[in-house]
């Protein structure tokens, strides 16, 4: 078996109610991290911590915020703080698709875009930061999309945003390895998640099939299996990997 060296780690996840984010707790309360998740519906939140803790354990803190709001990702980082003393892995899972032709794409949806994609993961980089120097290193994940680097026609703003998190995946890279901070980024192709679930109206494995189409490996992703890439790179294991932007598109992608 291969250890991740994860254990007694604090790691946050955003978006960690559902699909991608809950994946991703799930699999480092496994492996003897103590996770904080946050989101902004509490009922959902609670419940997929619950189900952490049933499964694994460990005491999942659950943490209900708006990532859009600055008070609310300050609220977070303190409640970890507060639970844990420090922290040592920060995943920024927290986002939705948002696509459409740029004519149609007025301002607040760019605005709102820009501040849950973008301006969010900044935030909670710049707290968590300090307090990883703190303990002599850390892990930051971000998550962004294979569009980041080869937008299609018809999908702004969010192509724009995660190109965006790509750049700043590679730029706090640069500045904090010599702090032995390594930030890397997941550039997800078509994985299941929640937000996939909401749009198949009902036929789910039949919509799953049909997309399948565009993938050369010929399924749609499983969370579980970004799950594992997730904690590989917030790993010891990974200690020599930084400002990577990691495709998990089962080849769909015409970018390296």
């Amino acid at each position: 078996m291969l250890d991740l060296g994860l254990t007694g780690k604090v790691a946050i996840v955003t978006g960690g109610s559902e699909g991608l984010g809950r994946a991703a707790a799930l699999r480092l309360a496994a492996e003897g991290a103590h996770v904080v998740i946050c989101a902004r519906r509490k009922d959902v939140l609670e419940r997929a911590a619950e189900a952490i803790r049933q499964v694994t354990g460990v005491q999942v803190l659950a943490h209900p915020a708006d990532v859009t709001r600055p008070a609310d990702v300050e609220a977070v980082v303190n409640a970890t703080l507060s639970a844990h003393g420090g922290i040592d892995i920060l995943i920024n899972n927290a986002g939705t698709s948002s696509a459409g032709p740029f004519e149609q794409v007025d301002d607040s949806t760019w605005e709102a875009d820009i501040q849950v994609k973008l301006m969010a993961a900044i935030r909670f980089c710049r707290l968590v930061i300090p307090h990883m120097k703190k303990r002599g290193g850390g892990r930051i994940v971000n998550v962004t999309t294979v569009g980041g680097k080869t937008p299609a026609a018809r999908a702004l703003p969010t192509s724009v945003t995660r190109a965006a998190g790509i750049n700043l995946t590679k730029s706090l890279a640069n500045e904090y390895a010599a702090d032995r901070i390594l930030v890397n980024t997941i550039c997800l192709g078509l994985v299941k998640s929640a937000q996939w679930e909401r749009r198949a109206k009902g036929d789910l494995e039949g919509y799953y099939r049909e997309v399948a189409k565009r993938v050369p490996v010929g399924r749609v992703g499983e969370a579980e299996e970004f799950a594992d890439l997730a904690a590989f790179l917030c790993s010891a294991r990974a200690a020599y990997i930084t400002g990577t932007a990691i495709n998990f598109d089962g080849g769909m992608s015409a970018s390296f």
